[in-house]
């Protein structure tokens, strides 16, 4: 069995950051959300992974390099353009051969792994599988109805009028015969090939699709607000363990790691909180469901609830909370007359101030 990774698209909805990092590369407890669901497809006994990339091509294959590191050979599979997931599939089939595989969407987050879910369908019989969860605004997804046995009757693509509240998650399971259906579909009204249309003809063909509701967590992490409750989950699962280095005025409370070369400098971090390799604490506070990645610098500040990408700056600014701030910003407090907020922002940027 192989799997198809997707990690192209634009991730328009966590811009600035993704104007020049791809969404899936964007870390939650200190790890890029792709690794999470490359570990899965590992640990359900796959190690042969194509990753379709698109614009953030390079940065992808610098990160995942020959996927050796985390236990599995991979291929890229150069997209020209984000034309749908059945587009993907399309061209992936060099790659895909006549083998089962997994689909997994690169930005979407499924904790506790797929290996029943892979050792489930490599048992039956079924022309695809797909992972459903209810959700309160179905027409932001693709969504399926099931009909009175619970079989798959009908999907459609976030739907103006949803006819129920079932939405895809972004894991399929699929056989050879998808490959029939990715080349019999026509591009949606949004100009894509649409794999709910793809897995549509499967079932109008009378082959077996099975739906599977997923009862665990899971987060399409493609906006701030998920990705800041995925981080939260993620780091409730951690144990405590500390590699740094912290001086006797400082202070670590409940489940705290402290990685590699860190320093933590009269400060106190509260748990569950990830402090990342390198990283300094100088007379700061750090909150419950904050992470910190690598390099970074935080003096004279109280934080919480937020995700730090490496090499930042944060000084002398107060309180933050429920942020997502990118790789190699400075942010700093001044006392200077007059008082005043001086801001160099790009495109697309979202600032709140505190009166």
């Amino acid at each position: 069995m192989k799997a198809l990774v997707l990690s192209g698209g634009a991730g328009t909805r966590l811009r600035p950051i993704t104007h020049t990092s791809a969404k899936q590369l964007v870390p939650v407890a200190n790890k890029p959300v792709l690794f999470y669901g490359l570990e899965s497809i590992r640990d359900a006994g796959i190690t042969d992974v194509g990753i379709i990339v698109g614009e953030t091509a390079e940065e992808v294959k610098a990160a995942v390099g020959d996927g050796s590191a985390l236990g599995i050979k991979a291929t890229y599979i150069p997209q020209d353009a984000p034309k749908g997931l059945a587009h993907a599939v399309l061209i992936a089939k060099d790659f895909l051969g006549n083998e089962p595989f997994v689909m997994y969407l690169g930005d979407n987050f499924l904790l506790g792994g797929i290996t029943d879910l892979v050792n489930d369908f490599s048992k039956g019989n079924a022309e695809a599988q797909i992972l459903l969860t209810k959700v309160p605004n179905p027409k932001q997804f693709g969504i399926a109805v099931l009909d009175d046995k619970g079989n798959v009757k009908t999907l459609v693509e976030k739907p103006k009028d949803p006819p129920s509240d079932l939405a895809l998650v972004g894991v399929y399971m699929f056989r050879p015969k998808i490959h029939d259906a990715v080349r019999a579909i026509k591009p949606s009204g949004r100009g894509e090939l649409e794999i709910t249309d793809a897995i549509q003809w499967l079932v109008d063909q009378g082959h077996t699709v099975k739906p599977h509701l997923v009862t665990g967590y899971w987060k399409d992490t493609g906006r701030l607000e998920d990705m800041l409750e995925c981080n939260r989950a993620v780091l409730e699962t951690l144990d405590a363990s500390n590699e740094g280095t912290i001086d006797s005025e400082s202070k670590l409370i409940g489940r705290v790691v402290i990685e590699k070369g860190a320093e933590i400098i009269r400060s106190t971090v509260s748990g569950p909180a990830i402090i990342g390799k390198n990283t300094k604490l100088i007379d700061t506070y750090v909150g419950p469901y904050t992470s910190i990645y690598n390099d970074c610098l935080l003096e004279k500040n109280e934080i919480e609830n937020s995700i730090i990408l490496e090499n930042t700056s944060i000084r002398n600014v107060g309180r933050i909370e429920g942020s997502l701030v990118g790789k190699e910003v400075e942010i700093s407090g001044t006392s200077d007359q007059p008082k005043a907020h001086k801001l160099m922002l790009g495109d697309h940027s979202k600032v709140v101030i505190s009166k």
